[in-house]
This record gives C-alpha cells, structure tokens and sequence, in this order.
C-alpha cells in the first residue's frame, strides 16, 4: 500500500474458518497461471459515507475502487476497509450529468446526486496530492451514482455488523446536508486515516461555481433534523426545475 495512505481495517470478522491446505495451493496456482483482467484498472480509490435510503441511521463507511471507463462512466468495488482483510461490501456505478439526463423518469429514483459529498470534503482521494485529487473531484461534479450494499458489516468505532451478507441488497443514499452524517463517523475516519474534512472542504470552495442543482438532494431532507445546507447543494425543485 501507498505509505501515504493509511490503513484502514474492516469493522468485522466474518464467519467461518482459516484456510486450508487446498485453498492455498488453489490461491499459488491462481497466481501463477491465471489472469484477473476484468479486475485491472479498478485503481482510482476514493473513501467517503453512504446511508442507506429512507434508513437515516444505517449509516457506514464506503471505500471505492472504481476504473474510469470513459469521461461519463465510472465502476467500482466496494469495500469496508482498504486492507487485506476488508469485506467486499457492495458495487457503485457513477454517470456524467449528461448520462443521467436520458434515464427514464422511473429511474432516476435510484441515483445519488454527488455534490454534496465533493462540496462538504467529505468524499476524499487517499494519497493523491491535493491538486490531484481537486483535478478529479472536479470532473465528478454534477454526477450521480448508483450504489446497492450487499452486506453491512457495521460502522467503524461503533456497533459491528452482520459476520456474513444477509438479506436484500440495500439501495444507499448520499447525504447531502451538513449534520446528517453522524460525527461521530466522519471522526473516527478522518482520525484514523489522517484526514482533514474541513480543510478540504475549504479547498473545493472553487467548486462551488460549477455545481449545478441536482435531483434527489431533498430525497431524504425530512429524515434528518437540524442540519444545515451547504452552498451549491440546491435539489432540482427547490431550484425550480421540472
């Protein structure tokens, strides 16, 4: 790993016993004699917090490992953790503003907007210099994504989740509020990994700008109370679009 970014560990143990002989000897012939290529490119690694839709308090860390597939696409994996011993955790797909703008009505419900998560410096780029990590973020302005959690193995610092995957998938959420990710959360992460929230909050001000109002940043507005909107982050109605 990068010695710029700092380990972070799954929240949970999962069920089941260690290896055995036959996996590893599996595992050294993997290595030695087969290829990963739908796995390559899945480099671009960026941490921020999901919540599960209408489930305000189901809330956790998300670590993306996503390959560019083109100026409007992205793919990625996602994971509790950034460690070897982190849990596949669900998947995430992101579009340009122009890709979701010719998805049907019925589907759009599906989408995250993302600005919020840029805007707020909540959403970071382990280990890329700061110029870096603005380059990309900017280019994630005004997208949307599409995310399902397969399994929720809890939250860092608090209460473990479940050892194996259960139940449905869950369709997670953005905040898009300051004071609807619990602190608590956003602590422990920026701690643990040696993160500053707010001083790259402060950094993106330039963002502000270029964001445009998005669908779904009201989705959950009447979930959470006491927050506080951050400037940039309008929801599509309020701003009185269709």
């Amino acid at each position: 790993m990068n010695p710029a970014i700092r380990e972070r560990h799954s929240p949970v143990a999962p069920a089941g016993e260690g290896k055995g002989a036959w996996l590893a000897a599996l595992e050294q012939g993997a290595r030695l004699l087969q290829e990963a290529t739908p796995l390559k490119g899945f480099d671009v690694y960026v941490v921020g917090f999901h919540c599960a839709k209408d489930r305000p308090d189901m809330q956790m860390e998300a670590h993306h490992y996503c390959r560019v597939v083109n100026d409007d696409l992205l793919q990625c994996v996602l994971f509790d953790g950034n460690t070897r011993d982190a849990n596949l955790i669900g998947i995430e797909y992101m579009v340009s503003e122009r890709l979701f703008g010719t998805l049907p009505d019925d589907e759009r419900p599906y989408w995250h907007p993302h600005d919020f998560e840029i805007l707020s410096g909540q959403l970071c780029a382990p280990g890329l210099p700061d110029v870096a990590e603005q380059a990309f973020l900017a280019q994630l302005m005004n997208s949307y994504g599409k995310t399902w959690h397969t399994w929720h193995t809890g939250r860092h610092g608090g209460q473990p989740g479940d050892r194996l995957p259960l139940g449905d998938p869950a369709l997670m959420w953005s905040f898009n509020r300051e004071g609807e990710c619990d602190e608590a959360l956003k602590r422990d992460r920026d701690e643990t990994m040696g993160l500053d929230t707010a001083r790259k909050r402060e950094q993106r001000q330039f963002l502000v700008d270029r964001a445009h109002p998005q669908v779904g940043v009201d989705a959950m507005r009447n979930q959470f109370s006491g927050t506080v909107p951050v400037p940039g982050v309008v929801d599509v109605q309020e701003a009185g679009g269709p």
